[in-house]
């Protein structure tokens, strides 16, 4: 039952057999012949009775997140914690019942040649009472990311997070690649068809980092599509679940918070998952990935090179939020990670019972 339950899902064979714990030939065998099926799917029952003590906590977990959607894998973890001892299949088929159907589109995905492309984007998260965006970067070819929340999208912020990638990648790639941000380029096609007028400051960064910066077609976000991607991982098996989850508690998150925790997420959850269209884990694939980047400049970026830096964002301008820029002293303290120490937090989860 649970083999063609998943494939009228629009799974294949080598998911459902990931799924079940079988191999994909009896898979194969089981959709050839659907009227015989293994006798010991008698225990789908078991499974149920499993599920039910757990009914209440999930159906308020899907309305407390509403209109979120949280994934199935978050939540197998979160009772798991409270004593379930059965498999994702059977609260898949639970959570399915909650949630709408959701559409599928189709994908055109291209892949990329290790250590060439990384792709680059913001994602607003809040913007009242207070701004609060996701610096988030993905490698091209180990799809492996890096996520830094921020306050304001300023240019010393996207050089900062920038700076703090590239370290937790372990190098820089030839191409990075961006969306329209003002912070990046002042005009397309400026000088012609493809030849695009830079942010001074932007590209004088990316000179001294040595890479070449790419825009992707206007209105076109699929030509990013793997940052996009995981900016949709990112929201719904992190941020949403996070925050929901202190919420209950009745504890509000910051962005030091934030960043405490995503770097644990994306180390243990994030880089160890089995990508949908690699079929590795990033982790895997970057500690390849990493052989090709080029290595990181010896010297770091202080920006004193630039002096149109400035004129190009001046003390007082609107930053994209339409907020004032406060008046800037120097490039390096404008970008000084305001981050509270990791025992902080582990002390805020201790005292609220859900340790990390």
């Amino acid at each position: 039952m649970e083999i063609t339950i998943l494939h009228r899902q629009g799974y294949g064979t080598r998911r459902i057999a990931r799924e079940l714990g079988l191999s994909r030939n009896t898979v194969r065998e089981c959709l050839r012949h659907d009227d015989r099926l293994p006798r010991s799917y008698h225990r789908t029952t078991v499974r149920v009775a499993k599920l039910a003590a757990y009914q209440a906590y999930l159906e308020e977990r899907v309305k407390q997140a509403q209109p979120h959607r949280l994934p199935a894998t978050v939540l197998l973890e979160e009772i798991r914690q409270q004593g379930y001892t059965g498999g994702v299949t059977m609260l898949r088929a639970f959570l399915q019942g909650l949630y709408p159907a959701l559409p599928v589109e189709p994908v055109v995905r291209f892949e990329t040649e290790a250590g060439l492309q990384m792709q680059v984007d913001w994602t607003v998260l809040q913007s009242k009472p207070v701004r609060l965006s996701a610096f988030v970067a993905t490698l091209g070819y180990s799809r492996a990311s890096y996520v830094e929340f921020v306050s304001d999208e300023r240019l010393e912020t996207l050089l900062a997070c920038h700076v703090a990638a590239f370290g937790w990648f372990g190098g820089v790639p030839k191409k990075v690649l961006y969306d329209n941000m003002k912070t990046v380029v002042l005009a397309r096609d400026a000088y012609g068809e493809g030849e695009h007028q830079y942010q001074p400051g932007f590209l004088d960064f990316a000179k001294h980092y040595g890479f070449l910066p790419k825009l992707c077609r206007p209105y076109r976000a699929q030509t990013k599509g793997k940052v996009e991607r995981f900016n949709h991982y990112l929201k719904h098996s992190f941020y949403f679940p996070l925050v929901t989850r202190l919420a209950q508690q009745g504890v509000a998150v910051d962005v030091g918070l934030l960043n405490a925790e995503v770097r644990r997420w994306l180390q243990d959850v994030a880089d160890q998952r089995i990508h949908g269209t690699t079929q590795e884990p990033p982790a895997h694939r970057l500690v390849l990935e990493r052989q090709h980047l080029q290595a990181l400049p010896l010297l770091p970026y202080t920006g004193q090179v630039v002096p149109a830096l400035p004129a190009a964002i001046p003390s007082g301008a609107p930053d994209n939020s339409g907020q004032a820029l406060p008046p800037r002293t120097s490039w390096q303290q404008a970008v000084e990670p305001l981050q509270r120490p990791l025992d902080a937090y582990d002390a805020l989860f201790c005292a609220t019972g859900d340790g990390v």
